[in-house]
C-alpha cells in the first residue's frame, strides 16, 4: 500500500478523490484492498451535515445492527 498514512485505532488517510460530473467518486485501490471491497459490493452512505460523508460496507453494518437488535430484551422493561 503506497502513500497511506496509518493513524491510531485502525484509521488511515488513504488519499483524495474528486467528485465526477455524475456525483461519482472512485474509492482508492489501497482503501478497497484494506477493506476487501470488490466490484458489486454494496456500500451504505451516511451523511452528517457538520462532519461530512462516511461510506460503510453494508454487510458490516448489517452485522453490527443485528448484534444490537439481538442484545435488546424481548419485552420492554417495566417501571419500578
Amino acid at each position: 500500500m503506497t502513500g497511506m498514512i496509518q493513524g491510531p485505532d485502525g484509521r488511515y488517510i488513504v488519499g483524495t478523490v474528486k467528485v465526477g460530473d455524475k456525483g461519482q467518486i472512485v474509492i482508492p485501490k489501497d482503501a478497497r484492498d484494506l477493506l476487501g471491497l470488490s466490484p458489486g459490493d454494496t456500500m451504505l452512505v451516511l451523511v452528517d451535515t457538520t462532519q461530512g460523508i462516511a461510506l460503510v460496507d453494508n454487510e458490516r453494518f448489517q452485522h453490527f445492527a443485528r448484534s444490537i437488535l439481538a442484545a435488546q430484551p424481548d419485552e420492554p422493561a417495566k417501571p419500578e
